[in-house]
């Protein structure tokens, strides 16, 4: 009697949990929570890919907007100084932007070579621009054509190609999430220029649950929400249909950006959204975008001294993750469809660490404390979330009187990972003792190491190892059940 009660009550909690719906208001989409997944997989591929990879170009300013390649078009209509030469000279002072369309060809564009790179990155999902602030579409979109009066998608505009439904095909079948970003204005659209509500309940509104109904994304990351409130956009309407009855209502993950007041709000439905900054802190789920130079589109300005390197990558990652984020890393592939080979490199030598490592960062949540510091004055830490010119591996670097980042933490169940950002003959963890006969183990070789604990820090002995035999940057230790 006790097991068939018992099972009863299972099937009414489980029809109950299926029944939940939720309400257009953000009190009750609150209550749904972040899909799991998310804070699993830590590290995300953002690619930034539209017309705007035509002319591909921006000056390099670090932290600022105007380094950002693909507001190419918003920077020729404000006739910015920065930009305006470049183009009079190269296409012509009456060049059009919308001219550049039939050079968008992405002739050689290859889908399951791309998602071979992310794969080998060791990135968990990707997130492709489906739709940037310029309008242009790259899936067939019938809200596009109509509203501009032109082909204005990938589909029936010069590629004659679904990029977006290909790379997703391409993605799925490699075993990765995939996701999208969604602009929700767009600059120049003749609806949104002449009646904004308008543009938004026949263009925006059917134009992003088409998106969700074809391809069926796991994540969406707003962006362009900044000229209204979230109850201009109809936002909460369309998160409660996301979440009620969309085809990925029980997974889908969204970001932040959904109305002017909605940012860093709302961290019961939405993750927090960060923009080469200095992130958060794991009392909330957040995620920081960077590109791997200044720019999130393709940049021909930029030379190899603007990309991070690989450790300065691997650096950002271990970060981030030791404060309980997500990485969402960005590339900008060429109009012609290749990612740029440095960039396939710098993706390939953060999936090379990943594999000896990840275990320290899969699955892991922050520890007590991010960081261990050195002795000394400890430096201060902008709050900033966008373009705050933070720099981890600014951190980590000795200096006279100031405090550096000696290890970093995560962890996993009772397991603890310190992460080196340099070899150590014997690492000190301060405050952290732990039970008799521990060993800790080096992720990069799978050897162990002996631990003892000494007053009240623990001490890790590498003296037998030798610095040069050791692969790969940023050694982890993982000291097992002392937690």
């Amino acid at each position: 009697m006790k097991k068939r009660n018992l099972l009863l009550l299972m099937i009414l909690l489980s029809y109950t949990i299926a029944a939940q719906r939720y309400e257009p208001n953000w009190s009750s989409l609150n209550k749904r929570g972040i899909p799991a997944w998310f804070q699993q997989d830590k590290f995300g591929i953002f690619i930034h890919w539209g017309l705007y990879a035509v002319p591909s170009y921006a000056p390099v300013i670090p932290n600022s907007g105007e380094s950002y390649a693909e507001w190419y078009w918003y920077r020729l209509n404000e006739k910015n100084k920065n930009f305006m030469p470049f183009h009079d000279k190269n296409y012509g002072a009456g060049f059009q932007y919308p001219r550049f369309e039939p050079m968008f060809k992405a002739e050689l564009f290859d889908p399951a070579q791309w998602a071979d790179v992310f794969k080998a990155s060791g990135a968990r999902y990707v997130v492709l621009t489906s739709k940037h602030h310029e309008g242009y579409c790259l899936w067939n979109s019938p809200e596009a054509d109509r509203s501009w009066g032109r082909p204005w998608n990938a589909v029936t505009g010069t590629p004659k190609r679904d990029l977006l439904g290909d790379l997703t095909g391409a993605v799925k079948a490699a075993g990765l999430k995939m996701g999208y970003y969604y602009s929700l204005y767009e600059w120049f659209n003749p609806v949104w220029q002449k009646d904004r509500k308008q543009y938004v309940t026949e263009h925006m509104l059917p134009q992003l649950k088409d998106l969700v109904n074809k391809y069926k994304p796991s994540l969406i990351f707003a962006d362009g929400e900044w000229d209204m409130p979230d109850t201009a956009w109809h936002s909460p309407e369309l998160l409660a249909w996301l979440f009620n009855d969309s085809p990925v209502a029980k997974d889908v993950v969204v970001n932040d950006r959904w109305g002017s007041n909605t940012r860093e709000h709302n961290t019961g439905a939405t993750y927090t959204t960060s923009e080469y900054g200095g992130g958060m802190d794991a009392s909330r789920v957040w995620e920081e975008s960077q590109g791997i130079g200044h720019s999130y589109g393709y940049n021909r300005k930029e030379q190899l001294t603007d990309y991070k390197t690989e450790r300065e990558l691997i650096l950002m990652l271990v970060d981030i993750v030791s404060r309980g984020g997500n990485l969402l890393l960005d590339i900008g592939p060429t109009a012609d469809g290749r990612i740029p080979v440095i960039m396939q490199q710098r993706l390939t030598a953060i999936g090379n660490w990943l594999k000896l490592n990840g275990d320290a960062i899969y699955g892991t949540r922050a520890y007590a404390h991010p960081y261990q510091w050195s002795s000394g004055t400890v430096p201060g830490k902008s709050g900033k979330s966008y373009m705050a010119g933070y720099s981890v591996a600014n951190l980590v670097v000795p200096k006279k009187d100031t405090a550096h980042i000696e290890l970093f933490f995560t962890k996993k169940g009772r397991d603890l990972f310190c992460i080196l950002p340099d070899y150590q003959t014997r690492v000190q963890i301060k405050d952290l003792n732990v039970p008799a006969n521990t060993t800790a183990v080096l992720l990069a070789n799978g050897k162990e190491v002996k631990v003892k604990n000494t007053g009240r820090d623990c001490w890790v002995d590498l003296s037998a190892l030798k610095p040069g035999s050791l692969p790969g940057e940023l050694l982890v230790l993982k000291l097992k059940n002392v937690l």
